[in-house]
Parts: structure tokens; sequence; C-alpha cells
């Protein structure tokens, strides 16, 4: 059976006492991370480490695998550190994350022109939507399990309507997270790229929350959930272009809101009482050489450098070797030697962050 994509709003009522039971669960733990976000003074601290275990995870559901290390040692951008493809498709994922952020953050909308920027900034090119024809769906068996629409005109009108959805509030009185639900799957349905559908459309997710006001921030890694439900994730999706079953798809969408909101609120309040830890240490060892920002460096970036001390504190060479070196001697960070660079690891940090996954 061939698959017709809806026009949205969507005809079908998704609202079913299940999903609307689902979707309170949702809201209350979605609002309470908004609320813990604003117990970290810095956002950056959050936009970096968060986005970057997004984005790993994200890459890791088109098994683009790298580790941990690899990231941050390819993000203190080393000279005698090779980086790897799939570390660099994972950096790209952060950098297009972060952009789309930029991009949102003021105007409060998300256009195809944005979705377009941002499907760039991943894949690192300009083709745009599609416009050949040939593109197919296929399973682990290499079996066509859905073909998108395949006519140029045809996936810009789906794509203008989508876009129309995302940005008017009228045209539908649901719930954003259940509009975050069908948004993801039109987005993955219509499949307007060449490469990179499944991670922008992970992007949009967040992107929209943000959009609408329930994070501040783009801190909600859904991909962790994802991954961790894969096949389940790519049967929901397959299952309402086979038999119409939104509410399945819609509830398995909002779990993961519920469910990863609480995993990210835990790890934002281990994150701000870590920090708390580092404060006190830092101000007794430091006393007035101590500052918020040689605090937020060690935060913002799991493994540092000099040069980012120095840009960040606003201190020489000499003072931010030997902050950091009284910082190693304190057992705050150790200290790595890479050829003739030396790099510094907050280890208390790191097996947080890898900890909570």
């Amino acid at each position: 059976m061939t698959y017709v994509i809806p026009k949205l709003p969507l005809t079908v009522d998704v609202e079913s006492k299940a999903v609307l039971r689902q979707l309170n669960l949702a809201n209350k733990k979605l609002a309470e991370l908004k609320g813990v976000a604003l117990t970290i003074p810095n956002e950056n601290i959050l936009v970096n480490t968060l986005i970057l275990q997004e984005a790993k995870d994200s890459s890791a559901v088109e098994n683009i695998v790298t580790t941990h290390d690899d990231l941050y040692k390819a993000d203190l951008n080393i000279d005698n550190i090779t980086v790897s493809a799939a570390t660099k498709e994972v950096l790209d994922y952060a950098e297009a994350l972060k952009y789309g952020f930029h991009l949102i953050r003021k105007k409060r909308m998300l256009t195809n022109n944005d979705i377009k920027e941002i499907q760039q900034k991943l894949e690192k090119n300009s083709a745009g939507f599609r416009s050949i024809p040939g593109t197919t769906l296929k399973n682990q068996l290499g079996q066509i399990v859905y073909t998108p629409p395949q006519d140029k005109s045809e996936i810009k009108k789906y794509m203008d309507n989508l876009q129309d959805f995302i940005n008017d509030n009228t045209m539908s009185d649901l719930d954003s997270l259940i509009k975050m639900a069908i948004i993801h799957h039109q987005f993955e349905s219509i499949h307007p790229f060449y490469d990179g559908n499944g991670r922008t459309g992970r992007i949009i997710n967040v992107l929209y929350l943000v959009v609408n006001e329930m994070l501040d921030l783009p801190i909600l890694y859904l991909s962790r959930y994802i991954i961790s439900n894969k096949s389940e994730y790519y049967r929901l999706l397959q299952d309402v272009r086979d038999s119409g079953n939104w509410e399945e798809w819609v509830l398995f969408m909002l779990k993961g809101v519920e469910e990863t909101s609480g995993q990210t609120i835990e790890l934002v309040k281990e994150i701000g009482k870590l920090m708390q830890e580092y404060k006190f240490k830092m101000r007794d060892l430091l006393k007035k050489a101590y500052s918020h920002e040689l605090l937020n460096n060690l935060f913002s970036h799991p493994y540092t450098k000099i040069e980012f001390v120095m840009s960040e504190v606003g201190v020489t060479r000499l003072t931010a070797r030997s902050y950091l070196e009284r910082l190693v001697e304190e057992g705050l960070l150790m200290k790595v030697k890479s050829g003739r660079y030396n790099y510094y690891l907050n280890i208390s940090l790191i097996n947080l962050l890898i900890q909570k996954r």
C-alpha cells in the first residue's frame, strides 16, 4: 500500500485518553527541566556539553559512532591529534544544532530556509531539497519499505505546508508536544534531502520546543531515547504509513520527552552540584585569582587548554598555565601530554557525562 502523506493539520483525532495522560507527564517533566536549566549560571556550559551528547547519540542512530575522548580531543584543535571521519560528522551535527539555535532564538520561527541551512551545515553541501527521483528507504535486509515523494514540486508543496504548521499556531490547537511528534513524522516521510534527513529531523524536534518557549536552550537530547529504542522508533514510523496508527507514534515520542527530560534534569543538577564543589575548592586554592570565568571554562570544555583559558579568562599564557597546573596539583584536573602540547581534563565532569548515559 502506498502511503499518501496527509496535509497538515491532520484530520484524525490523536488526543486519546492515553495520549492526554502521557502528555501531562511529559509537559510536567519538560517544564521542570526548563526551570532547572536556569540554575546553571552560564548557559554555554549546558549548550556545549549537552549538545555534544545529543550530537553523539543522534549520529549513532545513523551508525556514525565515535567516543567522548575523540570528540573532546577534536574540540581542542591540536595539530597532532587526528580526527576521524565519524568524529567530524558528530562535530558537524553539534555545529548545525548550535547554528539552528542561533537562527531561531530571537525570531521564534523555523522556516524552510532555516532547515536548509541547518542541513547544509550538517552535510557540508548545498544541494537543498531533492530534485532528482530515485530516493527510497530500505530496511537492514535491503528491502524497500517506503518511497517518499519523488517530484520536486510535490516535495516543496509538502514542505511549505509543514513550514506553515510549524509556525502558524492558529492551524491547530493541539499541544506543542503532540505537534512535535507529528512534525517529526511528517518531515521524515517527506524526506526532503538526499542525505541527513534523520539528523536534521531530530534537530528540528528540539528547536521546535525552543520556538514554542517550552525550553530556553536546546538541551533535550531526545536521540538518547531514540537510539535506546531504535527498532521501535523505525517500526512506529512505518506503522503510521502502513496502518495510520498515530496514537502509538505520538505516545512513543511523548514518553521519550518525559524520560529524556527526567534524565537531563538529574544531569543538570549533578553538573550544578559539581560546579559548586569546584567553586569552593578553587576559591580556597586561588584566593583573589579565582574567577567565575575560569570555573565556567572548566565546565564548558571537559578537555581544556592554555589557549582556552587565555581567551575566556583574559589572562596571559604564563598566568593561564599557572592556574591549570595548580588545579592539577589539587587533583581538580588531569594533565595529558600530546607531543609538544598539553591539555587538561575535568575528569569529574567527564565521568558524570558518561555515567548519565
